[in-house]
């Protein structure tokens, strides 16, 4: 199988992006026409930025507020919001990119952010973290895993967030069952045959088959494995017998304990369908927590961090930091900049992350109260920053990391759970996509 080098198909990606985002009135500070390179300026401070949300709708509510607190304290700036679907920032920023039209401030998740920092659209934020109020109050590896996975050793955004990988699961469905809690990856399989009933729509697990799919395919594959590293020396681990074993019992639990329409679930669908139906277990991150919450209250499930394997070993994927950056091409950077300080700030992070159940960056947030009350944040916390988690770096520093874990093979993954691929065939697949990409990373860095 040939794959087209990384830098041909960012080429063609770029290419193939010609319709120009209708966001002309809520685009970068004074006229909408920044593009990736442009140098902008930093502007009297006052004035009119936007700011893109790249969670738009599902978090549009909690920002809305942040900004009205924002503007009540800086009169003399209006943010303009809009609200873009997670699944299409990605296009909508590269064609930005391409033709125009950049925010001032803009929501960048780890995983895309190599990408666009590397067509210059990002404005490098050290200096200016080290020159406000932020100094010495972000969680150190957040900060760390930012510059890693921009690529050139800078921060490129501000982290915001961070999530973990999450099983929920109905206790009141495994008290039941006589079922203990799913602590280890074979208490998990054993509970997803238990609670699997399809003469009565009962199934112990929904997987994630559709948008999203690989991210959790690679931490319930890295789970039981106990592969450690992403990498030996150049390449890498993903297509490791092991691996390979591992991801075939898990792409098994398809029809087998989940419903047959779950090659299609993206997290809406997948979070939406355990919530509402009679699923025993649901893997997802902490954004779905509240989620759960207001369906079922607090009595009927937990979350608790990803099973173990039977020794206790615990390895987990690393998940990407959220952040916020500042565009290059803005013209009121002074203005931007005030906002993101604003909003990566002990009481706005903490406000965020209590309304997404996610890990503040914010170090003063992280010790807030709400945290202890919201049992999987606290869980996932512990893990992701107490030294309990072999944690499997992901190579989010790769420009084509967004496309070869998504549009590229998300579909092959698709075609794994209906049987017409096999778990090596996909995973030579991806491997041959990652080598390349890894190479020509290397080769450009000389």
């Amino acid at each position: 199988m040939t794959i087209p080098r990384g830098g041909r198909r960012r080429a063609v990606r770029a290419l193939a992006l010609t319709t120009v985002l209708a966001l002309t009135a809520a685009a970068c500070g004074d006229d909408g026409s920044g593009a990736g390179g442009d140098k902008g300026g930093e502007g009297s401070g006052k004035g009119e930025i936007t700011f893109w949300d790249n969670n738009g709708g599902v978090r549009t509510d909690v920002w809305k507020e942040i900004i009205e607190d924002f503007e009540k304290q800086n009169p003399d700036i209006g943010v303009t919001y809009v609200g873009i679907a997670s699944t299409e920032v990605q296009s909508k920023y590269d064609t930005a990119i391409q033709g125009g039209g950049l925010p001032d401030v803009g929501g960048v998740g780890a995983a895309m952010l190599a990408g666009i920092a590397a067509q210059n659209a990002l404005e490098p934020l050290d200096a200016r973290i080290e020159g406000s109020s932020l100094r010495g109050k972000l969680n150190a590896g957040m900060v760390e895993s930012v510059k890693s996975a921009g690529g050139q050793g800078r921060l490129f955004t501000v982290p915001t967030s961070a999530s973990n990988g999450v099983l929920y699961y109905r206790t009141d469905l495994f008290a039941a069952a006589g079922l203990a809690e799913p602590t280890t990856w074979s208490a998990f399989y054993a509970a997803a045959d238990k609670l699997t009933a399809k003469d009565r729509n009962r199934f112990g697990y929904t997987i994630r088959g559709g948008s999203g799919s690989i991210a959790q395919a690679l931490d319930a594959m890295y789970g039981q494995s106990g592969i450690t590293s992403f990498w030996n020396g150049d390449t890498t681990t993903v297509n490791d017998p092991a691996n390979v074993a591992a991801l075939e019992k898990y792409a098994g639990l398809f029809k087998k304990n989940t419903p047959a329409a779950d090659v299609n679930n993206d997290f809406t669908k997948m979070v939406a369908q355990w919530d509402s139906g009679e699923i025993g277990m649901l893997n997802h991150n902490l954004g779905s927590y509240k989620d759960h919450v207001k369906a079922l209250g607090t009595a009927k499930f937990r979350g608790i961090p990803n099973p173990t394997k039977d020794d206790g070993t615990r390895v987990q994927v690393s998940h990407p930091v959220d952040g916020l950056g500042l565009f290059s091409s803005s013209r009121n950077k002074a203005a931007a900049w005030k906002f993101i300080e604003f909003a990566a700030s002990h009481a706005s992070n903490s406000k965020w992350n209590e309304s997404a159940g996610a890990i503040p960056a914010h170090t003063d947030a992280a010790e807030d109260a709400w945290i202890r009350k919201a049992e999987p944040t606290k869980l996932a916390a512990d893990v992701l920053f107490g030294g309990k988690a072999a944690i499997v770096q992901l190579p989010y520093y790769l420009p084509d990391w967004n496309t070869i874990s998504k549009a590229d093979n998300e579909p092959a993954f698709q075609k794994l759970l209906l049987g017409k691929a096999t778990a090596k065939e996909f995973l030579d697949g991806l491997a041959e996509q990652l080598n390349a990409a890894q190479a020509e990373w290397k080769a450009q860095k000389k």
